[in-house]
Order: C-alpha cells, then sequence, then structure tokens
C-alpha cells in the first residue's frame, strides 16, 4: 500500500498523457514498471489472503472515482474501509439470503461486480467511438 501511495502522484501525471507526464518529469518507464510490480503485488496479496474475493478490490475503486474524482492518493485512502464495508455487507447478505443456509460471498461479489463493470465496458465504448 505504501508504494501504491507513493506512486499516486505519478499516475495522476499519467492521466494527461505521456509526453506532459515526461515534460512534469515522470520517468515513463521506471514509473510504468513500478506500476505494474506494485499492482501485480497487491492483486497477488488480496487473492492469497481473501480468495476470489478480492474481485471487491477491482469494483470499489471505481465506484469511489465518480465520489471523489480521479485523484489517486485520495481514492487509495478511501478503498481501504470501503472494500471491507462493501464486503461485510456482501457477507451479510451471503449469510440472509438464504438462510439457515449460506451463499459463497463470492455470489454477492460477483452479482454486483458483473454488471458493474459491463456497465464501465459500456460508458468506456461510448467515449471511444
Amino acid at each position: 500500500m505504501i508504494g501504491a501511495l507513493l506512486l499516486a502522484p505519478r499516475i495522476d501525471a499519467y492521466a494527461f498523457g505521456e509526453e506532459t507526464a515526461a515534460a512534469l518529469g515522470v520517468d515513463l518507464d521506471r514509473t510504468t514498471a513500478a506500476v505494474l510490480a506494485t499492482t501485480a503485488l497487491l492483486t497477488g496479496a488480496a487473492v492469497a489472503i481473501a480468495g476470489l474475493v478480492g474481485f471487491v478490490g477491482l469494483v470499489i475503486p471505481h465506484a469511489l472515482r465518480f465520489v471523489l474524482g480521479a485523484t489517486h492518493r485520495r481514492l487509495i485512502v478511501a478503498s481501504i474501509p470501503a472494500g471491507a464495508i462493501a464486503l461485510v455487507l456482501a457477507d451479510l447478505g451471503a449469510r440472509t439470503a438464504l438462510a439457515p443456509a449460506e451463499l459463497p460471498v463470492g455470489v454477492i461479489t460477483g452479482l454486483v461486480g458483473a454488471p458493474f463493470f459491463l456497465a464501465l465496458l459500456v460508458r468506456s465504448r461510448r467515449v471511444i467511438v
């Protein structure tokens, strides 16, 4: 997480394009490698600890982006408690939906996450086309 927070200003510079980021002093090759390595480590840790429920870690930051804006430093910090809250709510829903039986939490997160990503995909295609 510390690595992600340290990379946040450089990622924000990338939002203006590679030429602008380079003009602002961002080393593009080193930053790209650091972002890929940090992302791989964080994703691997999330999956190792929580299993495929780490899918929440992909949905929550995108949802928060609509509320908080695109500044990565704020987004990273806010995603931690928001992801925990979302997972607790998903667990609560999984335990109560078919009580006394339990659904896997991944079913609830998948039911929420898949439509969310489809909406993001449709939205991004409209912007590109």
